[in-house]
């Protein structure tokens, strides 16, 4: 089904797709061409967004794997899955401008990364839409229908009372009729007032006092705000929350009271899952931050919630537990050859040409006996990359199969993903 999915796409798609791949990141909206292996993974974490998560647990999961082995691939599958059950998604990745240790930062990009069932990205286009739907039906709009609603979503269970109010202020601005000596441009200026207080911009509590909202979103009523947006994803169809949150390891990196900040923010999210509902986390990690002396360990009140995923890391592997090790369960040969067959097909359709007569199936079996022979067989993107080149050179014309060649284009890959690594740690962002 995939080969034929993936056959339906047009040159410039397939293009775009060959594009992404080269910066090291697989296209959302094309998750599944490249979901190959790691089914035990993937059935368990299936298994509790279905009966868990969706009736009302919630759970934090770590994503352990070495640079390469595919650990945004696996979240972005993920988010894939959480869609598909009818969950909200946010999938931030944690980058000098969002690091995790400014908590406001990191909620910002929560915010305005969330997807869901409705159109668009971000919680701007959720309540825009929410809006639009309720014009719809003329029965939704008086002015008692809306007093109702306005009290129903004051009285939710958990809902903070700045965020229903907020909500009920951008109902009164939609559907109200001015008010004596009110224009139009104010009315629009409120709304985006608003908008710029959900997206947890800077604001002043001047500013939102009209609207009887009093405390800005901040690290300290952060959970209450999550909360109330998963309590209000519920309430207008959602099944639930699923945040995930890659490259964590760059704190690595970084001063010691900028790591400390920063896992004290990881701690704050463990214990606000701890005593949610509809709510599932992901951290993807690399084996430093469970094992280095600048990794978890060195901030004991996180450490001592998350101890045992360290400890579990010699023991046998638990699918259903709480570490995902995705460097203990790499993709198998056969399974890289499909991922290969794909990436052929598509770079094919982008190009218009015969790939499979020059980069044919022995010379992706190659490529993986070569990276197996270097210890490097389960570096997913390694491969991705390897492939990719050499579909390039096939091409334009180069004969890519020599035995000498490949060990090359092995090396070439591996220094394009060094050089990645060293900028994906630079210290720069911490001061």
């Amino acid at each position: 089904m995939t080969d034929k999915a993936i056959a339906g796409l047009k040159s410039n798609q397939a293009r775009a797709i060959i594009e992404e791949l080269r910066k090291g990141s697989v296209p959302a909206d094309y998750v599944n061409f490249f979901t190959v292996g790691r089914e035990n993974w993937l059935h368990c974490i299936k298994d509790d967004l279905e009966n868990y998560i969706a009736e009302g647990g919630a759970k934090v999961r770590f994503i352990r794997g070495d640079y390469g082995d595919g650990k945004t691939h696996f979240m972005s599958v993920i988010s894939h899955l959480s869609l598909s059950y009818g969950f909200a998604v946010s999938f931030v990745v944690l980058t000098r401008e969002i690091p995790i240790h400014k908590f406001e930062a990191v909620y910002q990009s929560l915010v305005r990364q969330l997807r869901g069932d409705f159109s668009g990205i971000g919680i701007r286009s959720l309540l825009q839409e929410w809006l639009d739907k309720l014009e719809i039906n003329p029965t939704a709009v008086t002015m008692e229908s809306i007093s109702k609603l306005s009290e129903t979503l004051r009285n939710l269970p958990g809902m903070n009372i700045n965020f229903a109010n907020a909500l009920i202020a951008l109902l009164n601005n939609r559907f109200l009729p001015l008010q004596e000596e009110e224009t139009q441009e104010e009315r629009i200026n409120a709304r985006e007032t608003l908008f710029h207080w959900f997206e947890a911009g800077k604001i002043t509590k001047r500013e939102l006092k009209p609207f009887a909202i009093f405390e800005v979103v901040n690290k300290s009523n952060s959970k209450l705000m999550l909360n109330s947006l998963n309590i209000f994803l519920r309430q207008i169809g959602h099944q639930g929350l699923i945040l995930l949150f890659d490259e964590l390891e760059t704190v690595i990196a970084q001063a010691a009271s900028v790591r400390n900040a920063a896992y004290e923010n990881v701690r704050l999210l463990i214990d606000n899952t701890e005593q949610a509902e509809y709510c599932h986390i992901f951290f993807a990690i690399i084996p430093d931050v469970l094992l280095s002396e600048k990794g978890f360990k060195s901030y004991d009140a996180l450490w001592s919630r998350v101890r045992t995923i360290g400890e579990s890391q010699s023991q046998n592997l638990n699918y259903r537990g709480v570490l995902v090790d995705l460097h203990q369960t790499p993709l198998k040969t056969e399974e890289l050859l499909t991922l290969g067959v794909r990436l052929r097909q598509i770079h094919q359709l982008g190009y218009r040409w015969d790939a499979a007569n020059s980069i044919t199936d022995e010379v992706l079996l190659a490529i993986c006996q070569n990276q197996e022979k270097m210890g490097l067989l389960s570096e997913v993107r390694l491969y991705v990359k390897q492939v990719i080149r050499l579909l390039d050179m096939g091409e334009q014309g180069e004969d890519p199969t020599a035995e000498l060649d490949l060990k090359k284009q092995l090396v070439a890959s591996q220094q394009e993903m060094e050089a990645e690594k060293l900028e994906l740690l630079q210290p720069e962002w911490d001061k």
